[in-house]
């Protein structure tokens, strides 16, 4: 299998710079945005595998990039994260099409575990 490709996106840069080297370690290919508009440009060019995207950012929010990145590739896995999470905001995103959602403040291990299952499904 090649390389897990990636996407974050949040507009809280400390985010990206954390989860980057983190998720690296782990031999992912990883790119940061800060807005869903770079990321989507971004997407449209190459093949990304996950995205994981902040679900409230201006302009673009997250599950706009969500309905976005599927429309482009179905099969890839969007992985929502939000530091304002509500029962409907989840059920929301995962209707939509989400592969999972994860409340703020989280670790990277919890993420890891999140892709690990993502990539499963990938690879199916």
């Amino acid at each position: 299998m090649d390389t897990l490709r990636i996407l974050i996106i949040d507009d809280e840069p400390i985010v990206g710079k954390r989860l980057k080297p983190a998720l690296e370690k782990n031999g992912y290919e990883v790119e940061t945005f800060t807005t869903g508009r770079e990321a989507l440009t971004r997407f449209e060019e190459g093949k990304f595998d996950i995205v994981v995207t902040d679900i409230r950012m201006d302009e673009i929010d997250g599950i706009e990039v969500l309905k976005r990145a599927l429309k482009i590739d179905p099969k890839t896995k969007v992985i929502i994260i939000t530091g304002y999470a509500t029962i409907e905001m989840a059920r929301e995103a995962l209707a939509k099409g989400a592969f999972d959602f994860i409340s703020k403040p989280f670790k990277p291990d919890e993420l890891r575990e999140v892709i690990l299952r993502a990539a499963e499904e990938i690879r199916k």
